[in-house]
């Protein structure tokens, strides 16, 4: 698969010209770059403030356009405007020609055949297809099914509704527990006072007014919530926070309990977790107690997004998406 860049844009020039293109065209021609290492070398010139993992994915994309795709290969494009791919077969090697695209110089010749619409296709391959990078390989079930469209311009046997809405259902789910990982990964990587005030923040969206404390010896801060935001009018929480990769244990527990007015609510918050025995202290304890574990300050957070402040909505910043209902 190779886009036509974003939006298709290329779509139309690909089909007239008999080719494909990619970018970065900032690094020069690829003729004599035979090797990944070579072309992440040039990146990596090119580039010098990008990441690891960013120079990697160029190296790869440009090193299979360059040296792993070969003559005879099925290669597809993309019109997304018409939902329609375009089905062809690679009939040359590399090559930089600046004409075709000054932002994608770097081009291989390809026999078009024909069109297949994206609705022929099974869900499954749909899925596949719907991958974001500029350059990718397709598996076996892929090229077969795309086959299949060519040779019967019917749709798929097993297009129907309970296995859309199944692929559509596993996908959401994935991305669902990629985001709520991303999201924990953002939350790790908070220090000690903008996790504190990230709490604060969550509590404050639940209609609470809090008060932190300053840095203790163990550079952490207990907050009161309160509808007063004093601690006089009831309930009043008190919380503790750990930034910390070790689990809490029932000492730690009981060191919290062992300051709490018959009045408090309890909340204990650990990123690194709470062992069986925390949790055994908490079922017991003579005050209400909550323990809290990054997963469900996570869930808790996104939950109750859209009613944080700005400030908290600064410390982990989320974007909306849409999907099917």
């Amino acid at each position: 698969m190779v886009r036509a860049e974003r939006n298709g844009r290329l779509y139309e020039l690909f089909k007239e010209q008999g080719l494909v293109a990619i970018g970065w065209h900032e690094i020069g021609s690829l003729e004599t770059l035979r090797s990944r290492d070579a072309i992440a070398a040039r990146v990596r010139a090119e580039w010098p403030d990008w990441k690891n993992q960013s120079i990697a994915m160029a190296a790869g994309q440009l090193h299979r356009f360059r040296n792993e795709i070969k003559t005879g290969d099925t290669v597809l494009t993309y019109d997304p405007r018409r939902r329609v791919y375009l089905v062809g077969e690679i009939s040359g090697d590399y090559r930089r020609d600046e004409t075709v695209d000054p932002e994608d110089p770097n081009v291989r010749p390809v026999r078009w055949r024909d069109e297949v619409y994206r609705d022929l296709l099974s869900a499954a391959s749909r899925n596949s297809l719907g991958a974001i990078s500029a350059l990718f390989q397709l598996t076996p079930e892929i090229i077969e099914d795309v086959e299949r469209a060519l040779r019967s311009h019917e749709p798929a046997a097993g297009n129907v509704a309970d296995e859309v809405e199944a692929v559509e259902e596993d996908i959401f789910q994935n991305i669902q527990s990629k985001a709520l990982e991303f999201a924990k990964d953002r939350v790790s990587g908070l220090d000690w006072s903008q996790m504190q005030d990230l709490v604060a923040g969550l509590l404050r969206a639940l209609g609470y007014k809090t008060r932190v404390s300053p840095a203790g010896a163990d550079r952490g801060k207990d907050i009161v919530a309160s509808p007063d935001g004093f601690g006089f009018e009831s309930p009043r929480i008190v919380v503790e926070v750990k930034h910390r990769k070790e689990a809490m244990g029932s000492q730690a527990i009981r060191s919290f309990l062992g300051g709490r007015h018959a009045q408090d609510k309890g909340l204990y918050v650990s990123t690194g977790g709470f062992t069986k025995e925390a949790y055994y202290e908490a079922d017991r304890a003579t005050i209400p107690l909550e323990l809290m574990t990054i997963d469900e300050l996570v869930a808790a957070l996104i939950a109750n997004y859209d009613r944080l402040d700005i400030e908290t909505k600064q410390l982990l910043p989320l974007k909306r998406i849409y999907w099917p209902a």
